[in-house]
């Protein structure tokens, strides 16, 4: 898909979380695709759902809701919650269940590429749940048969959280004192991520499936100069 060009369409999963709304905020500033569709399980408050096409849809239920994933050429995958708010077998549901039936409605639908937020360290015989869940649906989004699949293995994420605890807080703070140091190893801002994820789409693929860790993931994003500069 040529699309530099502002043509085509496409969807995203997980626009209410961090790196979805800056991603959304990119799409549509940059005008790659003459359509956008957000789908998710409620409307959002957000300035930038006015431009976007919305699908409201219900995880639980996914297959009836095959329709709102038909007639796209790149699906971008931000989904995804914690252990502690949704509790382990709704950890596992949400990152790994929705997001493998969301693949597969969407290559049924006629997507092509597919791109995950996954995270670094991903391994499937992880001993720790999170990385195991995210190893197992990489695995699983692989499976479906894309025609070009990227994942993206981001370190920490750096945002501004809308509920922010006080240890996430100093974690937060911590790490931005790190990334003056070791700018690529830890951690990655949610706006280079998702500028990475822009830049995927202006680059020809290497391979069916790219995996970029951390280090690729800020050259990417820096290569993409941002709007308004």
């Amino acid at each position: 898909m040529a699309a530099t060009g502002g043509g085509g369409a496409c969807f995203v999963l997980g626009a209410s979380g961090e790196t979805g709304r800056v991603l959304l905020r990119e799409l549509l500033s940059r005008r790659l695709f003459s359509r956008v569709t957000l789908i998710g399980r409620r409307r959002l408050s957000l300035d930038e759902e006015t431009e976007a096409a919305v699908a409201v849809v219900d995880f639980e239920r996914l297959g009836e809701h095959a329709a709102a994933f038909q007639g796209h050429d790149v699906g971008f995958c931000c989904l995804g919650t914690t252990r502690a708010k949704a509790g382990a077998a709704g950890f596992v549901r949400v990152d790994r269940d929705y997001v493998a039936q969301a693949a597969e409605l969407a290559r049924a639908g006629g997507c092509k590429h597919f791109v995950l937020q996954s995270s670094q360290g991903a391994n499937q015989h992880s001993r720790f749940l999170y990385l195991r869940v995210k190893g197992e649906v990489e695995n699983l989004v692989q499976a479906v048969g894309f025609d070009r699949c990227t994942i993206l293995r981001p370190a920490v994420l750096l945002c501004r959280r809308q509920e922010l605890r006080p240890t996430e807080w100093i974690a937060q703070k911590f790490l931005g004192i790190v990334a003056w140091v070791f700018p690529t190893a830890y951690s990655v801002p949610v706006e280079t991520v998702a500028r990475a994820m822009v830049a995927i789409l202006l680059q020809p693929g290497e391979g069916k499936v790219e995996v970029l860790e951390n280090g690729a993931i800020h050259k990417l994003g820096k290569a993409v100069p941002q709007q308004g500069t």
